[in-house]
């Protein structure tokens, strides 16, 4: 593992699997899975379908702002540069 995604896993909600950090969001009434990976440096939003299974990327202008700072306040926590959540692909 990578000592980054051990760090992420040490914040509230964020589980570790292998190279990549994973943490769950609920809102009102949306559901995202948000995912760090070690190895291209970069986080990937995914909104979770309410079958709870179904998964697609999106595009950050379409997260909620609390949401995006949240993970950037846990990247810079966990000692990873909080830019890197603004990455493209």
């Amino acid at each position: 593992m990578d000592e980054r995604v051990d760090a992420l896993a040490e914040q509230d909600g964020w589980r570790a699997e292998g190279f990549a950090a994973r943490v769950h969001y609920q809102g009102a009434d949306d559901h995202y899975s948000i995912e760090y990976y070690a190895p291209s440096n970069c986080v990937l939003y995914w909104k979770v379908k309410d079958d709870g299974e179904t998964a697609v990327p999106v595009g950050r202008d379409t997260v909620p702002e609390p949401l995006r700072d949240r993970i950037r306040q846990d990247l810079a926590d966990s000692g990873v540069d909080p830019e890197v959540e603004a990455r493209s692909l």
